[in-house]
């Protein structure tokens, strides 16, 4: 039997989805139990956004990360924390302007996106390794932009989840791992199924696997329709796995899911069929190479 693989739960991403789909998680309170009841139903690792309690929409206020994160350690659960630098990188283009950004964008410098690491210094945090087309416009992600949350991640010496969208983006990330500003065992996580990413194929995931140096501690994970395939995917290629509702909304064709646990939960179910486990908490740190905070 491989390794066991190791579980991260995306409780509720940086979409506006919460008006429309009530399970998702909102409110500081609701974001933590929701990181809490996904461990509880086995994952080792929870990936956090924040939201505005009054609105549902996306945030980047620290003092909603400090609430979130505080809640989770005076639970006393074991989950890791994995604290997300995506959100101030989405830019909408102007339809009347040249170069002007338009409703829809939230571009930020490197050091706004990676504030709450640096004040919060959770277990892990995410990277992403590069820009791509996304919806009606792209998640700008240049490289000296990247270089300079990679710094300053490192500064607070949280291990990097390096988020892969391409193959390019794998290509980025040896190149900065290589020139020593990055830590030299990060976390790869692909990210599969994402217009207009690398799909979500079998293919696909082996050859980005191939792209990974030799070793290489990794996960994948596909949103919507593809995110259980991934699951067993990324496990009989002997990677770990991502679900949650960031990604997909749904437990089964038109069954919504009623909460991340539920998600997991199948998940779990899906692993030991192929002949695994789940890792806990502690096992992940083991595996990563992280210290409990």
């Amino acid at each position: 039997m491989q390794q066991p693989v190791i579980l991260t739960c995306a409780v509720t991403g940086g979409d506006d989805t919460a008006g429309r789909y009530p399970a998702v998680p909102v409110t500081p309170a609701q974001i933590a139990t929701a990181a809490i009841e996904a461990c509880e139903a086995g994952a080792a690792i929870a990936h956090i956004h924040v939201r505005n309690p009054e609105s549902g929409k996306p945030s980047m206020d620290l003092a909603l990360y400090r609430e979130v994160v505080d809640r989770i350690r005076d639970s006393g659960s074991p989950v890791i924390v994995n604290l997300t630098t995506g959100p101030g990188a989405r830019f909408v283009p102007s339809d009347t302007e040249a170069n002007l950004a338009g409703a829809g964008s939230n571009l930020r410098p490197p050091v706004e996106r990676v504030h709450h690491i640096l004040e919060l210094k959770p277990e892990i945090c995410s990277l992403d390794m590069g820009t791509l087309n996304f919806g009606k416009g792209a998640l700008i992600n240049v490289p000296a932009h990247v270089e300079a949350i990679a710094a300053e991640i490192r500064r607070a010496g949280v291990k990097p989840e390096l988020e892969v969208f391409d193959s390019g983006h794998v290509a980025l990330a040896i190149d900065i791992i290589r020139r020593g500003l990055l830590e030299p065992t990060p976390l790869f996580q692909m990210v599969l199924g994402v217009p207009w990413g690398a799909p979500a194929t079998p293919e696909i995931l082996a050859a980005m696997k191939s792209l990974l140096p030799v070793g290489s501690q990794w996960a994948a994970f596909g949103v919507s329709r593809s995110e259980f395939p991934m699951v067993a995917q990324a496990v009989l290629l002997g990677g770990h796995v991502r679900v949650g509702l960031e990604d997909n909304l749904y437990l089964e064709k038109g069954v919504l899911a009623p909460d991340n646990a539920s998600l997991v939960r199948k998940a779990s179910q899906l692993v030991e069929l192929l002949g695994t486990r789940l890792a806990t908490p502690d096992e992940a740190r083991l595996i990563l190479g992280i210290a409990k905070s």
